[in-house]
């Protein structure tokens, strides 16, 4: 065997341990991101102001993310005006993004649930309009069977009608991004009391609403986020 012929050989040698290394790392990279996606599931829930309901779940173990957005109706992309506004069908809603290792949808909707008036179908709270009205918004039929059994164990628990209803969820829209994590934000605005931080206004709010007040008094010790 001559001098080229040594190198050559050598020369595929190393091309392939190369071309086999970058295989490996190109399947190793696809395995891990499919097994982390499919770590995490999703349920859309409207709770009234989806300020509250974003800050009650992402307090949660187990949950991921929670996104805040708009859905339920027939507008596209809707913004928080035309929402709030009415006659768009949507719905304030929470897009929440967990783990099922750590907490179940069970558990999620049992929450849920027992953190808002499901009694009122004309709002929620101090915040009234077709906006925020409560729905369990279902992607599949597990997520329906569950939503069903959660309901109907709820309202035997409180000994009234829910009227929380189960909605095919079509699209999600997220909402504008002042709204995303609002509860813990650091700018500062304009409320009736002064100028204050977003999270101090969120407090604020959650406490003039008596939001916390009217679940406890629904639901008594089973009451969630109340503290």
């Amino acid at each position: 065997m001559n001098f080229n012929q040594c190198f050559n050989n050598l020369g595929l040698a190393i091309l392939s341990k190369i071309l086999f290394k970058t295989f490996l790392l190109f399947l190793t990279v696809t395995l891990t991101s499919n097994i982390l996606h499919a770590a995490t599931d999703k349920i859309v829930v409207a709770g009234g102001c989806f300020w509250c309901v974003e800050a009650d779940f992402e307090s949660l173990d187990g949950v991921k993310e929670a996104i805040s957005g708009y859905t339920g109706g027939t507008i596209e992309n809707p913004s928080y005006k035309e929402v709030v506004r009415g006659g768009t069908g949507h719905y304030e809603a929470v897009e929440i993004e967990y783990d099922p290792a750590i907490i179940s949808l069970d558990s999620i909707l049992y929450i849920f649930l027992r953190s808002v008036d499901v009694t009122d179908d004309r709002g929620q709270f101090c915040d009234r309009g077709e906006s925020y009205r409560t729905a369990i918004f279902i992607d599949n039929k597990l997520q329906n069977e569950k939503a069903q059994v959660a309901i109907n164990e709820a309202q035997k628990e409180l000994d009234k009608k829910i009227v929380t209803p189960i909605i095919k969820l079509k699209k999600f829209y997220v909402a504008e991004d002042y709204h995303q994590d609002y509860y813990k934000g650091e700018n500062i605005i304009l409320t009736r009391y002064g100028p204050r931080k977003q999270s101090s206004a969120y407090k604020l709010y959650r406490k003039s609403c008596r939001r916390d007040d009217t679940v406890k008094k629904l639901w008594g010790s089973s009451a969630q986020f109340t503290k």
